[in-house]
């Protein structure tokens, strides 16, 4: 599967890893618009966590202000228990 405008690609099923299922965590799924990724995913069912972003003093509630890339942070796991996390990151867009 390879999401549109991506220069990767994701490979899932059966067989393809002897990895126990719900045992990847972490993946980055790179996103332009954090707010808009987390109100989709939110909206078809998934259970997303509130965006946060890191500041010198640590974590922060809701997006980075500025949307620096990198910098802004949500959370979900697939049906399996697998953990994503979104991260945005707007290539100066």
């Amino acid at each position: 599967m390879t999401p549109p405008g991506s220069a990767c690609s994701f490979t899932f099923g059966i067989g393809i890893t002897e990895a126990p299922a719900g045992s990847y965590r972490g993946t980055h799924l790179v996103v332009i618009d954090i707010e808009g990724a987390r109100a989709e995913l939110a909206g078809r069912g998934v259970e997303v966590s509130e965006i946060r972003h890191m500041t010198p003093e640590g974590w922060q509630p809701g997006p980075d202000p500025a949307h620096q890339d990198y910098n802004s942070f949500a959370d979900f796991a697939d049906p399996d228990g697998n953990t994503w996390v979104l991260q945005e990151v707007n290539y100066g867009a």
